[in-house]
């Protein structure tokens, strides 16, 4: 925790360094008082092979921030707005990007790190 999964259209990983992009959103983060412990950040981006979206271009990148229960609506919306300059500052040819922070269920959540 927390984790930011990027989901994005087909084929922006042949235009677009998305190895960078998960590094530079690391690095961001990892620099957050709200993530006290940047050991625990985990940052994933999955293609997605089917989408459609209704402006052009065609392509889009969606980021959820997934986090521990206990940060306040202006905190998310703090690190969702640094999620939103990375992805920007990568992306700049995508047609969408949007960045989204849930909560997790503190509950149920489970993990195992060597």
């Amino acid at each position: 925790m927390p984790h930011v999964v990027l989901e994005y259209s087909d084929g922006l990983e042949t235009q677009a360094d998305l190895q960078s992009l998960c590094q530079a959103l690391f690095d961001a983060l990892a620099k957050e008082p709200a993530i006290p412990n940047p050991a625990s950040l985990k940052i994933r981006a999955c293609s997605q092979p089917f989408g459609v979206i209704g402006t052009d271009p065609q392509s889009y990148t969606h980021a959820t921030l997934r986090l521990l229960p206990g940060r306040d609506d202006a905190t998310k919306s703090h690190l969702t707005g640094i999620v939103l300059d990375v992805m920007k500052a990568h992306l700049p040819e995508v047609g969408s990007l949007t960045a989204e922070a849930v909560d997790m269920h503190g509950a149920s959540y489970a993990k195992r790190v060597l």
